[in-house]
């Protein structure tokens, strides 16, 4: 376990202002990820209260989540699993839609990506109404698998995320 914080995590992160789109205030991760240190600290802090050996798969959420989904993988010694956005997977998929601001979203999965009885950690970059991880959960469940545990590095809280992933443990490092 590294020496990194939760606070080291949210000194990095950059605000930008009105980003994608007037009033909203984006929270830019990259200078996590352009840090050697403060990327293992988060894949740390991502796994935290998983052990090695505990989960078989990782699922991470299209496309921030990959990054750290990929290293909590090889950090756990569990395989790596993505979901993704409708038409980017190249094999037969489950589908899911959510609900977005303003019109829906599909997120996809191999058919074949968990077995029954999988135990599965899944990771997102952030948790913020909570749509794509809900759709998540959805096809994991789907294909008969359990979540042990939903990761997030940020979580925007008052946009009430977490209320759709209700019966999960949910951890977020650096909550807003």
């Amino acid at each position: 376990m590294s020496s990194v914080t939760p606070a080291d995590i949210e000194s990095a992160i950059r605000n930008v202002a009105d980003f994608p789109k007037a009033g909203i205030q984006f929270k830019d991760i990259t200078p996590v990820l352009a840090d050697a240190q403060l990327l293992a600290g988060a894949v740390d802090l991502l796994c935290d209260g998983v052990q090695p050996g505990s989960v078989d798969s990782v699922v991470g959420i299209d496309a921030r989540g990959f990054i750290f989904a990929a290293a909590a993988a090889m950090k756990l010694g569990a395989g790596f699993v993505p979901v993704r956005k409708k038409g980017k997977l190249p094999y037969k998929t489950h589908e899911q839609d959510y609900a977005l601001e303003y019109g829906s979203a599909t997120v996809a999965m191999h058919v074949d990506a968990l077995k029954p009885g999988a135990r599965v950690l899944l990771v997102d970059d952030l948790l913020a109404t909570g749509g794509t991880a809900a759709a998540a959960v959805a096809l994991v469940k789907k294909l008969g698998a359990n979540i042990r545990q939903i990761s997030f590095l940020v979580e925007l809280k008052f946009l009430n995320g977490r209320e759709k992933l209700r019966g999960f443990p949910v951890r977020s490092i650096v909550v807003y």
